[in-house]
Formats: C-alpha cells, sequence, structure tokens
C-alpha cells in the first residue's frame, strides 16, 4: 500500500483472537492448482464481529437496520484521529479537548488491546462520552479494541447511546501507528443481508 494510505485493518488469521464463545477464524482450501485443479479455491470460517469490523445497529436491538441497510457514505469521508491513550477508557474530556468542528467520523486511538490475544480489560467508552459524541451530530465512532463497551457489560449502555443518536460503530481498528489528526476514511462493510456485523478493510488516507 503506498504511503498515501494507512491499513488501519487487523490481519485475518487463525492467529487472531476473537470474544470468548464466538466462532474463530478458520480458513481451508477446497480447491489446489498444486494438487491437479484448475484453480485455487479457498473457505473461511468466522464469526461476523472477528477482527476490524462494523457493527449495524441490529447488533443490540431487533428491529433496527442490518449491515446491508446502513448507509455506505457514513463509511467514507474525513474522520479525526482522537488520541486517547492517557486514560484507561474514552472520557469525555477527550472528545472536547479535540477539534472536532466539522467532523462526522471520530476514531478513537487507546491504550490498543492485542489482537492476537482477548483481554478482558480494553478501553471503552463512558457513558459521558458516548452522549457528547451524540450531542455533536457524529455519524461514525470508532475505536481499537473489540468493543465499545466494557467485556463485562450487560446493558451496553455505549451500544444504545449510539444506536439511539444513529452514530454507526467501527470496533478493531488499528491505530497504534496512526498520528491523531485529520484522515479520510474508507471502510465499508459488505452487503450481508440482514445480518448484525460485517468485516471490513479499513484505510485511511492522508489529507
Amino acid at each position: 500500500m503506498s504511503k498515501q494510505f494507512i491499513d488501519i485493518s487487523q490481519p485475518l488469521s487463525p492467529e487472531i483472537a476473537v470474544w470468548p464463545g464466538d466462532t474463530p477464524f478458520s480458513n481451508s482450501t477446497i480447491m489446489n492448482i498444486s494438487g491437479g485443479d484448475s484453480v485455487n479455491l479457498g473457505s473461511v470460517t468466522m464469526s461476523l464481529h472477528t477482527g476490524t469490523h462494523a457493527d449495524a445497529p441490529l447488533h443490540v436491538a431487533d428491529g433496527q437496520d442490518s449491515i446491508d441497510q446502513c448507509p455506505l457514505e457514513t463509511y467514507i469521508g474525513e474522520a479525526l484521529v482522537i488520541d486517547a491513550t492517557d486514560s484507561e477508557i474514552v472520557e469525555e474530556r477527550h472528545v472536547f479537548e479535540a477539534n472536532v468542528a466539522g467532523v462526522e467520523r471520530l476514531l478513537f486511538k487507546t491504550m490498543t488491546a492485542d489482537s492476537k490475544c482477548f483481554t478482558e480489560k480494553f478501553s471503552h467508552f463512558s457513558e459521558d462520552a458516548a452522549r457528547a459524541i451524540v450531542a455533536l451530530g457524529v455519524k461514525l465512532v470508532g475505536i481499537d479494541t473489540p468493543s465499545v463497551d466494557r467485556s463485562d457489560s450487560k446493558t451496553l449502555t455505549s451500544h444504545h447511546i449510539f444506536g439511539s443518536g444513529k452514530v454507526l460503530i467501527l470496533e478493531n481498528l488499528l491505530l497504534d501507528e496512526v498520528e491523531a489528526g485529520r484522515y479520510e476514511l474508507i471502510a465499508v462493510p459488505l452487503k450481508i443481508v440482514g445480518m448484525d456485523a460485517s468485516p471490513v478493510r479499513a484505510v485511511l488516507r492522508r489529507l
């Protein structure tokens, strides 16, 4: 990838960590040229929340939009990367201390979780931070951890706050080598009909 673009997607392989209880990533070869077949052909099995992915509102609420119904334009456009590595969670002050004027997509760089080892302690949004983001009219929020909520949350408060504010969610971004600032984001989900999430190939383009 050229220096103009920054790949912020976790690599998908059998080594990638998944949420406990989720379908792990596996891949297999169905046909192989070296074995006499006319083509190489593979298959993949995994949870839709594996690696870098987009949550649909349907993920936490019945009757809401599935991933194929989410507007594509939300996943493409100017985005602001905000450094929140000075705290164990994303706080309201991280939102208000950043120059968010005119930006509809906010990506939060945190104390990044290890993509190869699931840990229950990872950065997430405080309720105040989530409400502040909604109040700003943001359309998309992203974070470099497995969830916008804490790992043991049963209420999924931030998911629901973002959902009520029509804010779409990206999780498991790879931002450890990305500097805070403004970029163009391209992170389009697959058109998987009726489903609650989709993997994405998330890329930042330097402005």
